[in-house]
């Protein structure tokens, strides 16, 4: 760490990913605050669970003795529910996996690909250790992000979400460990003439794809440029109910649109995955810390937020549409992992510039325990905002504005 640069006038965070030389936001709160001040700044900062901060879970020796071989960062929290007379708890153990890609971008695809899948491999036994149940990777996991470059080559990282090299991976390691795996990967659909989306695989714990999942909301500003290979999704807000639970995928930009949120509640989601890609210093990097912990208490459901690290070098100069001269790297990604819960609390994060695993123990009993508490769904107004969205959607539309009379007529009008 670099002790004292943060001194002074507010810094960026570090061309690495690090937050003034610290690994993460909790790392450098914990340096600079008393225990007494560190406390209330985190029950603020990150709520309580069960009248108390969010637990460490202890692990299996195994699990950290892997972790300090692949140098990668783990860490592992429990979120507890309230006894209740009627239902046993209802635990499930979850792992969210962050990296950056391995090979160079200008190495033959097959080799960046599989040195990724060797990457996985080793966090994915440390999962295994872990206990893990219901593992989720990050966006476009199997790839770099090469949206930016908007070369059209980088499409045969593409594959089927059936029997692609991804999916048989995952397969073959939630056959073997009796894991559900969530897959996000770039699909190429040949059935309906190659066709890309933006997609996320569920693998049952018996190696059985479930069911797939194509993102809703694609990303169109700076450098994330989407849509030049993949559009919005065809279908809809699916939840999967698996073995350990009903679990959703909200795929990266959909966390910024709370009625995307809304409906995979709606449909009975337990535990939604959001696995991402998000650049530090943007004003999505302060949004991060409060957008899967407000989705997760508006919800009544546990929200995971997974990102990438590291920055990756692409081998021609790309613009990204903020006037800034034309680059060949995109980054850092800032990673910062982390769980949030029904009741409003969540766990610290991951590292912001190294791979990781963060393990959470869920109690699902606490999603209808906080909606009994909070009375969210109950209070909702669905049929007053399914009115106003049918009205919205149509093209003679007008807002529902009261003018005051006092005011001056306004440009151009006929009154």
């Amino acid at each position: 760490m670099a002790e004292g640069a943060c001194d002074g006038a507010p810094a960026p965070a570090s061309s690495n990913g690090s937050l003034c030389g610290f690994e993460s936001l909790e790392q450098l709160l914990q340096a600079r605050l008393p225990p007494e001040e560190l406390a209330q700044v985190q029950r603020l900062l990150y709520g309580w669970n069960a009248g108390r901060p969010v637990q460490a879970l202890p692990l299996p020796l195994a699990a950290a003795a892997a972790a300090e071989a692949a140098k990668f960062d783990l860490q592992a929290y429990r979120f507890e529910a309230a006894p209740e007379q009627l239902r046993p708890p209802r635990l499930v153990r979850i792992g969210l996996i962050q990296h950056g890609i391995v090979a160079p971008t200008t190495a033959p695809f097959a080799e960046q690909r599989q040195a990724i899948f060797d990457r996985v491999r080793t966090l994915v036994d440390a999962a295994v250790a872990a206990g893990v149940q219901v593992l989720c990777l990050q966006e476009f996991w199997a790839c770099p992000y090469f949206f930016c470059t908007r070369e059209r080559g980088w499409c045969e990282f593409a594959e089927s979400a059936e029997e692609g090299p991804s999916t048989r991976l995952c397969q073959e390691l939630a056959r073997r460990h009796n894991m559900v795996i969530v897959s996000p990967i770039l699909e190429r659909d040949e059935a309906h003439g190659g066709t890309i989306w933006n997609t996320a695989v569920v693998v049952g714990n018996n190696g059985n794809v479930i069911g797939k999942h194509r993102k809703n909301h694609v990303t169109r500003c700076g450098g994330f440029n989407e849509s030049m290979y993949y559009m919005e999704s065809d279908t809809g807000h699916p939840v999967f109910e698996t073995s350990f639970g009903k679990i959703a995928v909200n795929i990266c930009y959909g966390r910024h649109i709370p009625l995307n949120c809304l409906t995979f509640a709606l449909n009975g989601a337990e535990v939604v995955f959001n696995p991402c890609c998000t650049l530090g210093g943007w004003a999505f990097e302060s949004l991060w810390p409060i957008e899967a912990r407000y989705a997760a208490a508006a919800n009544s459901y546990y929200m995971c937020a997974i990102n990438r690290v590291g920055t990756e070098a692409f081998p021609n100069a790309f613009t990204s549409g903020d006037g800034g001269p034309a680059h060949k790297e995109l980054g850092p990604y800032f990673g910062s992992s982390y769980v949030a819960a029904p009741d409003g609390s969540r766990c610290p994060s991951l590292s912001r510039d190294r791979d990781g695993l963060l393990v959470a123990e869920l109690d699902l009993n606490l999603c209808r325990q906080a909606e009994d508490r909070f009375n969210f769904r109950m209070c909702g107004r669905h049929d007053m905002y399914a009115e106003l969205l049918a009205r919205y959607v149509r093209p003679d539309f007008r807002p529902q504005v009261v003018r005051d009379p006092s005011l001056p007529a306004a440009p151009g009008s006929t009154a």
